[in-house]
């Protein structure tokens, strides 16, 4: 599982994890920074897209896989995040993450970040095989991947966490423990 978090400090290790996990097969969870670091390594790593990296860890990458979002201010850092509960409905009739969720047509889940998958480029990705299975209601914002093919290789841009309890666990968590234990989803 790669969290949230902000900041270049352990990027390349958390890229490294993403890679791993991709290609051994082996569980993977990326929450919100953890979806844009799976995005990143899968940029470099599967398209060959060398340089591949986020603006906030690097302001001119050779390829920018994740950016800042056009309607947050660069200079007021108060209150400046795609913050709050925001839908986020499903693109796809069928796929793990949507079917942890009970099979329902969007989700509603808190969010947390300034920075998000480049729309330039999801084209490309999607096509080879890393599917954005979930974005905002207008179609472009990239909320929820999961990768053809993979056990559980799954992100959320939103943070599950913040509405998950002991009695109701969050399904993006639900699916990361079914998948360690070998149970299909």
């Amino acid at each position: 599982m790669v969290p949230g978090g902000f900041g270049i400090m352990g990027i390349e290790g958390k890229i490294k994890a993403a890679e791993y996990a991709r290609e051994n097969k082996i569980p993977y969870l990326g929450v919100c920074l953890g979806l844009q670091v799976a995005t990143i390594e899968f940029c470099r790593n599967v398209l060959g897209m060398e340089g591949a990296n986020s603006t906030e860890f690097d302001e001119e990458p050779a390829h920018a896989a994740v950016v800042f979002m056009p309607e947050i201010s660069k200079t007021h850092m108060g209150g400046t995040m795609r913050l709050g509960t925001k839908p986020t409905p499903f693109l796809v009739d069928d796929c793990k993450i949507r079917r942890l969720y009970g099979g329902e047509g969007h989700v509603d889940e808190r969010h947390r970040h300034r920075y998000e998958v480049n729309p330039e480029l999801i084209g490309d990705i999607e096509e080879a095989g890393l599917v954005y299975v979930g974005k905002d209601e207008t179609g472009e914002r990239c909320e929820i991947m999961e990768l053809d093919g993979h056990p559980y290789y799954v992100g959320t841009q939103y943070h599950p966490e913040f509405k998950s309890r002991p009695d109701r666990p969050s399904p993006p968590f639900l699916g990361l423990l079914m998948a360690a234990s070998g149970m299909e989803i």
